[in-house]
């Protein structure tokens, strides 16, 4: 278990903006930040932080919380983990007690799967940088590339010995249980005989945006071997090759700070422009570019520089990964290297200066690259020249943003020596087409679910739970502002009479707390709230304001179960929801709340009182059903008629008819 007092000093220190700011690409939008959600596909932002209140809101999901929440949602980490990770980031030391065999047994696959891939990294580095055959060879084999041993760490690199289980074994020496070595990949099961999937190979450990380890990927050393040069981790619980990009844990602030991304194709690839000062690169790992990897990107920047040799099936990769990325709406440059050259070569033949220039000077726009290197095909000859326009056609048909696209055909047709209007038709038919095939698509989706049996239900419609809004929006007034001074129109009760007329009031303007307002009206009412979560927010709240303290959310989240934390989030960030329209930039005034603050509180806690007592009347009403006894009947009517009385003063408050 981790100490209260050290918990504590993770949420001190731990910044909501900064932890964030490794997964998203945030932008200031007032006193909040936002970006694009890391959870959906979305064209405009809707994801915001409040780095005053320390929380977070993802309008597209529903989801929201802490910095702690947010690891757990996007990284799938548990509680614990989260702690452990944050404490790691800001050098908080933490400690842990020994895991005993039972506890052990007790993980969950997916704790235990990085806690073996974690072991395997540094297993694999101690080979690389302390054992004899892991220098002569492994070093060596680095050292030969041009590598420096400061990269070599940076991407936390190692070495598998070519034997059949030394690194099985000593996995297994070490507690980690032979399941979990072979879900993870790094064991295979051979006939009951335990070998190493990773032998005789340098090792590039996969990191997720955070750090944690998904899987491996190894390069054979013996090239007199008849087996694959590359192989990587099988796909599993924590590993799945398509959502991830090889570097993106080195690469992400440079990444945001350059405001693009460059994307290579391997591991050594990477290492080698990083070594060279380019640092905000990246590789897919030898698989076809997708539309997950891209998103990952899109959280960071918008602009991507595809890097590539002349090789043809990489250059065809290319083109149609170029297309998914104007899908998504970024934009998206293209540089070809030298006839023979990769990323790895090219940058041991030039300085690091010249790179830098080189990646500047020869980077160029799509439509470009598509045509210059289409041209070569079509030249003098129109079929193919218009085989060639079409297909770009095609790519900018793929761009969601309409000026975008207008732009790009004049573009092409300042290239290719076409009029606009011929190119426009073209575009017309592309879009027409793709509208066509959507609607087929999503026709045979419809049918699909009508020829699907589908029981008769009755329609339900959703019952509306008056009173937990109103408690909510209690709950959010305390947090906002509870300690602030509000004026408060009352009414003082001079006289009843005696024939149910109106009774004889007198107005009353006064000054008062909103929490002490609130810790009235609800003492007067001997109100409990109807939503647990709800009750034990109030009374942590009301007894820190109560007690002369501000309702400091730094000290309050560490007392907070995942549950409560994700609904103060959501009530807090409802109220910096409308930054996101931009509304001052559109010239439209927002009236601020501290405006009608007290109407406001009155307001919530007279329609609370008023359905309460509509409550009570209904429940008296329900008693007349079950009661003979005449004396016992008169009691009751005589209760409704002074609840209905009651109800009649509080409509009469709120400008209401009874």
């Amino acid at each position: 278990m981790i100490k209260r007092e050290t918990i504590e000093k993770i949420f001190d220190t731990a910044r909501v903006e900064e932890v964030i700011g490794d997964f998203v690409n945030l932008k200031r939008a007032g006193s909040n930040l936002k970006g694009y959600s890391p959870f959906n596909d979305e064209k405009s932002p809707s994801f915001m932080v409040s780095p005053a209140k320390q929380i977070w809101k993802d309008f597209s999901s529903g989801k929201g919380g802490n910095v702690i929440t947010f690891l757990m949602e996007h990284e799938r980490m548990s509680y614990p983990e989260a702690l452990r990770w944050l404490a790691k980031r800001y050098n908080i030391e933490i400690e842990e007690t020994q895991q005993s065999e039972e506890e052990r047994q007790k993980q969950t696959e997916r704790e235990s799967l990085f806690l073996v891939l974690e072991f395997a990294k540094n297993w694999f580095k101690e080979q690389l940088f302390d054992t004899e055959t892991g220098k002569s060879v492994g070093l060596g084999y680095f050292k030969e590339r041009g590598f420096r041993q400061e990269t070599l760490k940076t991407f936390e690199t190692g070495f598998s010995p070519d034997q059949f289980d030394a690194f099985t074994q000593a996995a297994l020496k070490k507690g980690f249980k032979k399941e979990f070595l072979v879900k993870a990949g790094l064991t295979v099961d051979s006939n009951n005989r335990l070998i190493d999937r990773f032998r005789g190979r340098i090792m590039f450990p996969i990191h997720s945006m955070s750090g944690r380890i998904l899987g491996f990927g190894g390069r054979i050393l013996n090239s007199q071997l008849k087996t694959a040069k590359y192989i990587n981790s099988p796909e599993n619980e924590v590993y799945h090759k398509s959502k991830i990009l090889y570097g993106i844990y080195q690469a992400k602030q440079a990444i945001v700070k350059e405001s693009q991304c460059i994307l290579v194709e391997g591991y050594t690839d990477v290492m080698a422009f990083h070594q060279a000062g380019i640092k905000n690169v990246v590789a897919s790992s030898g698989t076809a570019l997708t539309k997950e990897q891209i998103q990952l990107i899109k959280r960071l920047t918008n602009n991507i520089l595809v890097v590539f040799d002349g090789d043809r099936a990489g250059i065809n990769a290319a083109l149609r990964g170029i297309d998914m990325i104007l899908e998504q709406g970024m934009n998206v440059k293209v540089l070809l290297l030298p006839d023979g050259e990769d990323p790895d070569s090219f940058s041991k033949k030039v300085s690091s200066e010249d790179l830098i220039l080189f990646l500047t000077d020869n980077a160029t726009d799509f439509i470009n690259f598509k045509a210059s290197l289409l041209q070569k095909e079509a030249l003098n000859d129109p079929i193919k020249k218009g085989e060639l326009i079409r297909s770009i056609i095609e790519s900018i048909a793929k761009i969601p943003n309409s000026i975008q696209q207008e732009i790009y055909v004049q573009e092409v047709a300042r290239i290719m020596d076409i009029t606009e209007q011929a190119l426009f038709k073209e575009l017309a038919l592309v879009l027409k087409g793709q509208q066509r095939r959507q609607e087929k698509e999503n026709q045979r989706q419809k049918q699909k679910q009508t020829l699907k049996p589908v029981e008769k239900q009755e329609k339900i419609t959703p019952v509306v739970n008056k009173r937990e809004i109103l408690e909510r929006e209690i709950i959010k007034l305390l947090l906002l502002h509870g300690t602030k001074e509000i004026e408060v129109e009352d009414w003082d009760i001079k006289e009843i009479p005696d024939d149910n007329s109106d009774p004889v009031i007198e107005k009353i303007i006064r000054k008062s707390i909103v929490a002490e307002e609130i810790y009235k009206h609800l003492q007067e009412d001997e109100l409990q709230f109807s939503n647990p979560v709800f009750n034990r927010l109030y009374n942590l709240i009301i007894t820190k304001i109560l007690e002369g303290e501000a309702t400091d959310l730094a000290q309050l989240m560490p007392k907070l179960n995942e549950e409560e934390t994700r609904l103060i989030s959501d009530i807090l960030m409802e109220e910096e929801k409308y930054t996101l329209a931009n509304w001052a930039d559109r010239q439209i005034e927002v009236k601020p709340k501290e405006a009608t603050l007290g109407w406001h509180v009155m307001d919530v806690l007279l329609n609370l009182r008023r359905l309460l007592i509509q409550e009570l009347i209904n429940k008296r009403k329900e008693n007349l059903k079950d009661l003979e006894e005449e004396t016992e009947r008169i009691n009751i009517f005589n209760d409704i008629k002074d609840y209905l009385f009651l109800f009649k003063l509080v409509s009469k408050k709120l400008f209401r008819l009874a």
